[in-house]
């Protein structure tokens, strides 16, 4: 069996699915499911090769690798194959993308997918091929991209279909991507390398400078989370964080105040600040005048971050919303672009663009 015959079989075994490959987390949307997976973008594999180690009931991609980051043994790599919304380890990503597919399908290997994938608005041609590609090798029958900050405006309602402004900040772990939407396009865009990881690594950086404690990125990750802030709290926050003193190699504890994290935090949250305001600058006086109305909607992971909106808000003159279930809105504007191709066909790229 060859051919059209052959792709028409794959297709009865097969969903179409929408994916955002983040590069802290992979949420995988199935058409008329709705989103059906969300997972640490982490793969552990056995050191010098691209198999993926077992663990218990399967195999270690997602929640069970993340798991083992900082504590395998040398044999074993835990590895986040994605770094700044792009693909840094070709194989792995493609292992990783295999796994999440053939998990939407109940581990069917028949399974090939038509896929659409959010990619950052500023990756190269080059690495929207490596996309492609990835996906294409993981299985996919065929691929087309949509930009992640138009995924994230349409999941979160904004009027992108209009002849008005809206602007969107989507703050994940590898890119914060700024854009202003207008006609089911994007008029101004800017991708920028500063994000939760960045902020994680502050974090840390806060800890070994000032207490001598090194933690690992996942409880840099958690201190964040609960205690984190932009922009003063009514109630100070506290918390009790263990490591390791890097002086006596020991165990240790110590409690950390929201106002130190909040000040180790600011020289990321002020870069993303000059990444919206660059993007304003360029707009004409008709959106500026848009935006007045519709303002800034706040996505991604760190959009959570208290005060964030206060502080953006009061550094562009804007009205700041965070949008509800701001770590799906890229998924779920995928999930709504798969229900309506023919409304939004327009917004996806396909392979051959990059050829």
């Amino acid at each position: 069996m060859q051919g059209p015959m052959l792709e028409s079989v794959f297709g009865l075994f097969s969903k179409d699915l929408g994916i955002d490959l983040g590069t802290a987390n992979t949420l995988v949307v199935a058409r008329g499911e709705g989103i059906i997976i969300s997972e640490p973008s982490v793969v552990a594999v056995y050191k010098g090769t691209n198999r993926i180690v077992s663990a218990g009931k399967g195999e270690a991609v997602g929640e069970r690798a993340r798991q083992m980051l900082g504590k395998t043994p040398d044999s074993i790599v835990a590895v986040r194959p994605l770094r700044h919304g792009v693909i840094a380890d070709f194989e792995i990503c493609q292992a990783m993308l295999a796994y999440f597919i053939q998990k939407a399908h109940g581990q069917s290997r028949f399974a090939r997918p038509r896929l659409i994938v959010a990619a950052p608005s500023g990756i190269t041609t080059v690495e929207k091929r490596a996309v492609i590609n990835s996906a294409e090798r993981a299985g996919a029958r065929e691929v087309r991209l949509i930009r992640e900050p138009m995924a994230g405006a349409i999941g979160c309602g904004l009027p992108v279909r209009e002849p008005r402004g809206s602007m969107i900040v989507d703050i994940g772990g590898g890119t914060s991507e700024v854009a202003v939407l207008s006609l089911d396009d994007i008029v101004e865009a800017s991708s920028l390398r500063t994000a939760g990881d960045e902020m994680n690594r502050a974090v840390q950086d806060h800890l070994r400078q000032v207490y001598n404690l090194a933690i690992g990125e996942h409880a840099a990750e958690r201190i964040k989370i609960e205690i984190g802030s932009a922009y003063r709290l009514d109630e100070e926050l506290v918390k009790e964080v263990r490591g390791k003193d890097t002086v006596a190699g020991l165990p240790r504890s110590v409690v950390l105040r929201s106002e130190e994290i909040r000040e180790a935090l600011a020289p990321t949250f002020q870069e993303i600040v000059r990444g919206i305001q660059a993007t304003l600058e360029k707009l004409s006086p008709e959106l500026h005048d848009d935006l007045y109305e519709t303002g800034i909607t706040l996505a991604g992971g760190g959009a959570l971050i208290r005060g964030l909106d206060r502080l953006v808000a009061r550094e562009t003159g804007l009205p700041v919303r965070r949008a509800d279930d701001p770590l799906t809105a890229v998924a779920r504007g995928i999930g709504m672009v798969l229900e309506q191709l023919d409304n939004y066909w327009h917004v996806l790229e396909h392979a051959h663009e990059f050829a």
